[in-house]
């Protein structure tokens, strides 16, 4: 067989190596445009577990890189006049290019042909004779380019600044520098990768690159200007540079990764953030996972197919945490406004591929200032020699409520009530909850009016007999649980009228449908009603039937109201420009399209109880072109404080139907995060939250001040007390049930 890498980079040389040393018959050329010391940049960092991976692929290879490690396992993060030092992380730093050297013998040791200064395309005849074509040729990668009809790549420059420096200051632990300079905040990301070198990343906002007055390729100039700027922190030490230009971090992204007998590996395939320093794991990664589809036997073509149906799910997850990160370090400026403590918790949790749970295993000591300065935060201080609670355990007061936990039921429509009332299925459904432990019951949309109803089966709050059916369950959580209860109140607006989802997701009834309404005659899909435009008239009467939901809510003995102005619904498609084309003073400006949700509840803050609050659900994102934008959703969220909200419930999409989410864990908790620290009000995330360390994680770092669960509690109606329990924490159960102390269930 006859191999052609093009590439000596990590992946290049790595998969030469593994197929060498598996059979040394087969011919592998590596060819590379550059010399064999021309590497960009200072170090590379690896993670202990990454190191013990590469240990059993290729014990010669991985020897001769650990001999060439500097090991770490602290971190240090220079915040606000502070070092928050977290232990127990184990990484390594290797130079580049010692990296390189070490990869280059061991493959001329095994008889691979590594060919310098020499540039293949993808016409070349050493690449059109080969039996495989593994392309490793990077970012810029010719063979991805010219094969883009098949392979259908992206590639994004994100926005803020990077300059990669080194320095010869020793670095005892991986370090985070965080600066406000004249030009504005500076961050650093700092290692020492070999004794007397150091990496030494600079990153920043675009405008504070331009106010330095520095050209993008002003090597020079960028290392004394940072001299100054980290004069205090580099002990007169110099900075470095090796093609230190000023980049945009690119985002490598293909829905292919092979094409007939051509596969891309590393940075041809896929980016990820330096913030997580996983480049060269995954392209060390693949290459393991290249060679061992090919092991497996099958010609070549099928074999690179199986490479990519299993690589690419653990390479995408990596790659979606190093898009975390890097979001997170562009928005470094919201993120300041957080004390140290908090401020080096979230920096340490950004991916979310370490969790407060697995921080507490590295760093206990860290946590438990963390969980005891949240627990203190909310005034619920844990006594001398006390445990602090988990934070999901520590209480939320909104107004003179206070809800014992921060997890909530989220609203689920259920699609099983008759003429709007709901019956014995709904008290079961929100009483096993409950006692399930949730602190906050949501309960599923329910409707003004009924012709504001999604489908026949909705719940509804606009007869006097619906009272008494939701007082039966709001007075059963009262009695046999802490739980508080709140009613999401809402009309369907253009999505209404359809079958429920069991009958068909999003069908129209095929008959007793009813009207549609909305702020403009743009129908949900080419599928559904055109819904009449709202006159004068029509915002009376809704507004008028909200204001009467609201007060039969207080009659049937809710703790709270939820005005609901998300996922498509009447309200939300006001407060969308894809949904509100108004020409009147309730469309055009986010003012203005915001102004008939905000009357909503201005008139129904009006019949509730001061002493009670209310929250509003809005739609972060349209997860499409021209939709919401973060401006405004602050708008809005802005507009709502104002009128007298208490909490904003951030969720986002079904808005409109071309949507294309960008769904994944807790992908939703960032809207949250914005709106708490842009405008200060509390915040409540949704999406795809589904473990109690993720909901400790969130709390902790201030993204939001309570947590929304859906399917979990669906699967699970004890999901908080099984939680408690996993924590050691001793969650109070309902006096019938109380043979249940002490009691330690048999998992297996």
């Amino acid at each position: 067989m006859r191999i052609t890498c093009i590439g000596g980079g990590p992946a290049g040389l790595y998969f030469a190596i593994l197929t060498k040393r598996r059979d040394p018959k087969t011919e592998v050329v590596v060819y590379e445009r550059n010399r064999p010391d021309d590497t960009f940049g200072f170090g590379v960092v690896f993670s202990d577990k990454t190191l013990e991976n590469l240990e059993g692929v290729d014990a010669e290879s991985y020897h001769a890189i650990r001999s060439r490690l500097h090991h770490w396992d602290d971190i240090d993060i220079h915040f606000g006049g502070e070092v928050v030092t977290s232990r127990g992380h184990g990484f390594s730093g290797v130079s580049r290019a010692g990296l390189l050297e070490v990869l280059q013998e061991r493959a001329r040791g095994l008889g691979v042909d590594i060919q310098y200064l020499t540039e293949v395309g993808p016409d070349d005849p050493r690449a059109k004779s080969a039996d495989l074509v593994v392309v490793a040729d990077g970012i810029q990668s010719a063979f991805r380019a010219h094969y883009a009809e098949h392979l259908r790549p992206s590639l994004e420059f994100r926005k803020s600044r990077f300059v990669w420096l080194g320095t010869t200051y020793p670095f005892e632990a991986f370090t985070f520098y965080f600066r406000e300079a004249p030009a504005g905040l500076f961050q650093v990301h700092a290692y020492r990768y070999e004794p007397g070198r150091s990496t030494f990343i600079v990153e920043c906002s675009e405008e504070a690159f331009q106010r330095t007055g520095l050209a993008e390729n002003d090597e020079v100039g960028t290392a004394r200007y940072f001299e100054k700027v980290f004069e205090k922190e580099l002990g007169g030490h110099p900075l470095l540079v090796n093609r230190s230009i000023w980049r945009r971090f690119p985002v490598v992204r293909n829905a292919k990764w092979h094409h007939g007998n051509m596969v891309l590996l590393g940075d041809a395939a896929h980016s990820a953030h330096f913030s997580i320093g996983s480049g060269t794991k995954l392209a060390l990664e693949d290459a393991i996972a290249l060679r061992a589809a090919l092991d497996r036997g099958g010609d070549v073509e099928a074999s690179l197919a199986a490479y990519e149906a299993e690589r690419r799910p653990p390479s995408e997850s990596v790659q979606r945490a190093a898009q975390i990160s890097l979001e997170w370090f562009e928005q470094t400026e919201r993120h300041v406004k957080k004390p140290p403590l908090t401020f080096a918790f979230a920096l340490l949790t950004r991916s979310l591929r370490v969790t407060h749970e697995n921080l507490a295993l590295r760093d206990p000591d860290l946590v438990d200032r963390v969980d005891r300065d949240f627990a203190r935060e909310a005034g619920a201080q844990p006594a001398p020699g006390q445990r602090p609670r988990p934070p999901m355990f520590v209480p939320l007061k909104l107004r003179d409520l206070v809800i014992e936990n921060r997890i909530g039921l989220s609203p689920m429509c259920m699609y099983s009530a008759k003429d709007g009332t709901i019956d014995d299925f709904h008290l079961v459904h929100l009483g096993s909850r409950a006692i399930g432990g949730a602190g906050l019951l949501m309960t599923e949309m329910t409707n003004v009016s009924s012709d504001g109803r999604i489908t026949p089966g909705c719940a509804g709050m606009y007869a006097p007999h619906h009272v008494g059916a939701w007082r039966r369950v709001v007075d059963f959580v009262h009695r046999h649980s802490t739980a508080k209860i709140g009613m999401q109140i809402s009309h369907a607006g253009r999505k209404g009228s359809t079958l429920p989802p069991w009958e068909g997701q999003d069908v129209p009834l095929p008959e007793g449908g009813w009207d549609l309404i909305g702020p403009s005659a743009v129908p949900w899909s080419p599928g559904h009603p055109v819904p009449r435009e709202m006159t004068r008239a029509d915002f009376d009467r809704v507004k008028a039937e909200f204001v009467r939901s609201t007060e039969l809510a207080l009659e049937a003995g809710f703790d709270l109201v939820e005005l609901h102005c998300a996922h498509g619904y009447l309200l939300s498609t006001f407060l969308s420009p894809l949904t509100n084309k108004r020409t009147d003073e309730y469309g055009g400006s986010a003012e203005a399209r915001a102004r008939f949700p905000v009357e909503v509840f201005g008139a129904m803050r009006a019949v509730w109880p001061g002493d009670r609050p209310m929250t509003v659900r809005l739609s972060a994102s349209d997860w499409a072109p021209g939709g919401t934008t973060e401006e405004d959703l602050l708008t809005a969220a802005r507009l709502f404080q104002a009128a007298g909200c208490d909490l904003i419930d951030v969720s986002s999409g079904s808005v409109v139907f071309e949507q294309r989410p960008a769904y994944g864990r807790l992908y939703q908790v960032p809207f949250a995060e914005l709106v708490k620290s842009e405008l200060g009000i509390p915040t409540a995330a949704v999406g795809n939250i589904s473990s109690y360390t993720d909901v400790n994680g969130v709390l902790a770092a201030r993204r939001a001040d309570l947590c929304f669960i859906a399917r979990a509690h669906l699967f699970d109606p004890y999901w908080v007390r099984h939680a408690a329990a996993a924590q050691g924490y001793d969650l109070p159960w309902p006096k019938p049930y109380g043979v249940m102390r002490g009691y330690s269930p048999r998992l297996a």
